[in-house]
């Protein structure tokens, strides 16, 4: 089976095949960098992250571009809220992003264009839709005319009678029509501006991306992924940008679904995030990454600590196992193939649910061979093993998770091991009642750095600060 993809354009599963193969262009709508990121964010970057490398195994050469939106209103208002200038804010931000996606062990992308550095194709971008007569100024500002391309709202499956108008507009600035959104916007006391010929401004949000995927992947590109979240209004107004212009733009949609917190999606304007690096704190990188990439990636994801323990032990077992096969049989390099299993799961609309279950399959499997001493057996299993994992970004011989650190993956599962022991113990000592070993054992744990919480869910460890 060749591979399979949903596109929200034609709202179906459809058979991939790419424009100029073997390359394939790929899209990605990166951070609004006006705060660190959080778990929220990880999962549309860990999602086209698996995407990209899968169709790499595939022996795709993949051009992958996500951009960074480092001028916004909600950068400027940190700025003034900080007291500081929004580029400080931007760049202390980025710097932040990049450290917590590599701690994720993201692969970097082929560009990560700032929009800052973009202001004349975006120039040249507007100057097309008002030549084409999809866009006029009004004081200043520059609009996009809804009512002029009959095709909007065709992605999001909506009819203009059903949006809602998704900009504030002072009473000064006229727009024909409320949908109407800005392409660009007139300077402001304080704010940053650029020269045009409608006058000194910013540029729209949505501008930024039309502009910069046609700068580094065409008029018309393979693929353009983001969040459920933005399909409406950004990716509708990209479409409406870039066909208004002339341009075919992406031939498929690909849209992750959200991690929500309490049912709400995690967003940093409503203020219920969780930061990457505070939960690194508690979790290990790929414990982390394991928990985003196990579910589908167009499933919702309920964020929860008993679920992040989970997949925890999960990454722990598949860890385990390859810790003590290679002990057996040496380093083995990853298979050159994956199981069938396992390529029909991701050829299939990218189901890693059924992929991580091959993965798990094979680790029993493989303990089943070393049980028997069977070294050819394991030699196989672990270059699979190695070979899908790679493909999910989750291989603990490989870079970041060998290194990550400077920790030793051996040491890491012998540690684990030992804590786990001493939690036993500790267990047995308080269902006896002889809390004063109990305590003994936890302080002996948080003398050595370990960090001991009692839950509901019984004692959960992780290492200290310190």
């Amino acid at each position: 089976m060749s591979l399979r993809l949903y596109d929200t354009g034609t709202r179906s599963v459809r058979g991939f095949e790419p424009l100029n193969p073997p390359t394939v262009t790929m899209y990605l709508c990166g951070d609004t960098v006006y705060a660190p990121p959080h778990i929220g964010h990880a999962r549309s970057k860990v999602v086209f992250d698996v995407l990209a490398r899968w169709l790499a195994f595939s022996g795709h050469e993949v051009v992958f571009a996500r951009n960074i939106t480092d001028i916004d209103d909600k950068i400027i208002m940190r700025a003034a809220e900080e007291q500081v200038p929004w580029w400080q804010v931007s760049q202390r931000n980025i710097h932040d992003m990049r450290r917590a996606y590599d701690l994720l062990g993201l692969a970097p992308p082929t560009v990560e264009p700032l929009a800052t550095a973009h202001i004349p194709q975006m120039i040249e971008l507007i100057q097309r839709l008002v030549d084409k007569g999809h866009a006029y100024a009004s004081g200043g500002d520059v609009y996009f005319d809804v009512q002029s391309l009959p095709e909007y709202g065709s992605l999001s499956g909506q009819r203009p009678d059903q949006m809602v108008e998704t900009e504030r507009t002072d009473p000064e600035r006229s727009k024909r029509n409320p949908l109407d959104f800005a392409l660009w916007k007139s300077e402001r006391p304080g704010e940053p501006a650029w020269d045009t010929p409608w006058g000194r401004g910013r540029p729209g949000w949505h501008l930024e991306c039309s502009a910069m995927v046609t700068t580094y992947l065409g008029p018309e590109f393979d693929i353009h992924g983001g969040g459920t979240d933005i399909v409406f209004p950004h990716h509708e107004n990209e479409v409406a940008q870039s066909h208004g212009a002339g341009d075919a733009f992406a031939r498929f949609w690909l849209h992750n679904g959200m991690l929500n917190l309490g049912s709400r999606k995690m967003s940093k304007s409503l203020g219920n995030t969780l930061l990457i690096t505070e939960l690194a704190k508690r979790w290990r990188p790929a414990e982390l990454r394991y928990y985003l990439v196990a579910p589908h990636y167009r499933s919702s994801v309920e964020y929860a600590e008993e679920l992040l323990d989970e997949s925890a032990a999960a990454y722990r077992r598949i860890e385990g196992y390859l810790v003590r096969a290679v002990e057996l049989v040496g380093d083995v390099e990853p298979a050159a193939e994956v199981p069938q299993g396992f390529r029909e799961a991701m050829d299939d609309d990218l189901g890693t649910p059924q992929a991580m279950a091959t993965v798990h399959n094979a680790v029993r499997d493989g303990n089943a061979a070393l049980a028997a001493g069977d070294k050819d057996t394991t030699v196989r299993l672990v270059g699979e093993l190695r070979a899908m994992l790679g493909v999910l970004g989750l291989d603990p011989f490989a870079s970041p998770w060998v290194d990550q650190g400077g920790d030793d993956s051996r040491l890491r599962e012998a540690l684990g091991r030992l804590v786990e022991v001493t939690l036993d113990q500790r267990q047995q000592a308080r269902a006896r009642k002889d809390f004063a070993t109990a305590d003994a054992l936890r302080d002996g744990l948080a003398s050595a750095g370990v960090v001991v919480e009692d839950t509901p869910n019984g004692p959960r460890w992780s290492l200290g600060d310190g």
